[in-house]
């Protein structure tokens, strides 16, 4: 049976609707921006799930699914669909399929041996996945921002708080300027006000995400000195509030999500900053 295409006028293709929804996500009714936010962060589950399904995941009516797909040009919430279905189909294939493969042989009893095995599992479908939706583009640009500034202040909480610690320890190492913002002092917004327009800012946060981040991010933001984050959605606050963002989901076994992905993300980045500050320093 041949498969059908979106109504001409309307995204063709799963990134053309991503870049569609971002830009009108402002302007999004408070419902739509919902299920907005759910179906970037959960592409299978919408090409998979049904419409009663999946209106029970986002906390909407089914309705609202329908109402959101013709906000976008689509005739009905199946042809929606279509479109994430192709993503699917095209996207590149990795590791995950003889990883999970790999586990469902694994017939140990070894309880602690079947946790090891979970979260190997998990982490080398994080680290391809990164490997495959991070822009060049856009990291080069991260690191031209990033490299080009006199202090790099690097803004972490909770769980996002190893990275930026690694970085730091890191950046100590290769001889590049930085400030780690999160002390036990709680003076961390005073340390943020001594920023200039010559400094930048890297800040991690992922959901739930930790509001202090958010709010020096904004607050950094509004002064025009540029943020550069990484983050696991698109309707992330940090988002908002950067010059540069990076979109990074973790897979995670039995519920828990480990940082393999975002720490080899922040190490490449942090190399490839001091790389660039070497060759700047050469006059090359």
């Amino acid at each position: 049976m041949a498969i059908e295409e979106p109504p001409a006028g309307v995204p063709q293709d799963f990134d053309a609707l991503k870049t569609v929804i971002l830009e009108r996500k402002t302007l999004l009714p408070k419902r739509l921006r919902q299920v907005a936010a759910y179906a970037l962060d959960n592409p299978d589950e919408i090409a998979f799930g049904t419409a009663a399904s999946i209106a029970t995941s986002a906390d909407v009516q089914p309705s609202t699914l329908v109402r959101f797909a013709q906000h976008f040009g689509f005739e009905g919430f199946s042809s929606l669909q279509l479109i994430f279905r192709a993503r699917l189909r095209e996207r590149t294939p990795g590791y995950e399929d003889r990883l999970r493969a790999l586990g469902d042989n694994d017939h140990s009893k070894l309880e602690s041996g079947s946790i090891f095995n979970g979260f190997m599992t998990a982490a080398h479908r994080s680290l391809d996945n990164v490997a495959t939706s991070v822009d060049p583009d856009q990291f080069e640009r991260a690191v031209n921002i990033l490299a080009g500034a006199e202090t790099i202040y690097l803004i972490a909480k909770r769980r996002s708080y190893p990275i930026s610690s690694y970085m730091a320890y890191a950046f100590g190492k290769l001889k590049v300027r930085h400030q780690l913002v999160g002390t036990s002092a709680g003076i961390d917004d005073d340390m943020l006000a001594m920023a200039g327009k010559n400094d930048a800012a890297f800040a991690v946060s992922f959901s739930p995400y930790a509001s202090e981040s958010a709010n020096q991010a904004r607050m950094l933001a509004s002064r025009k000195i540029p943020v550069v984050s990484l983050t696991d959605s698109a309707f992330s606050p940090l988002a908002e509030s950067s010059k540069v963002w990076f979109e990074l989901v973790e897979a995670d076994h039995a519920g828990f999500r480990s940082l393999s992905a975002s720490m080899a993300f922040a190490m490449a980045l942090t190399v490839a900053i001091a790389e660039r500050r070497r060759r700047l320093g050469e006059g090359g």
